[in-house]
């Protein structure tokens, strides 16, 4: 199982706000923007996007990416735990690239397997 896979077993994400973050991925799926989806800094312009939600006095985030044609990856559903500000720590920065990385090749995998798919079916 790769990690991608892995993250998406054990994600928290159930616990906060399952309707609101649903919502907002589910209109990311529709090719919509929810009005709480926000670029995340340093990924070059909206095709990563995060979600902040806060519960009981914690703030969480979500983040996924909508560049992929047809389909949304959840790369990263997290607490943010540092005090200092609103800064994505680079620890989850760096999980965030490496789980994107995996998207990016699953998704040519799948893109390659469609096309085979198709030229069978001629």
């Amino acid at each position: 199982m790769n990690s991608l896979a892995r993250h998406a077993t054990t994600c928290p994400i159930s616990r906060w706000r399952p309707r609101r973050k649903s919502a907002s991925l589910f209109a990311a799926q529709k090719g919509q923007k929810a009005d709480i989806a926000k670029p995340l800094k340093g990924f070059g312009g909206a095709s990563v996007l995060q979600i902040t939600s806060n519960f009981d006095g914690d703030t969480y985030r979500t983040v996924y990416t909508v560049q992929l044609k047809g389909m949304i990856y959840v790369l990263h559903a997290f607490q943010k735990k540092s005090t200092q500000g609103s800064k994505t720590s680079p620890n989850d920065i760096n999980k965030i690239k490496a789980r994107l990385k995996t998207a990016i090749e699953l998704h040519a995998e799948r893109e390659d397997e469609q096309g085979k798919k198709h030229k069978k079916q001629r």
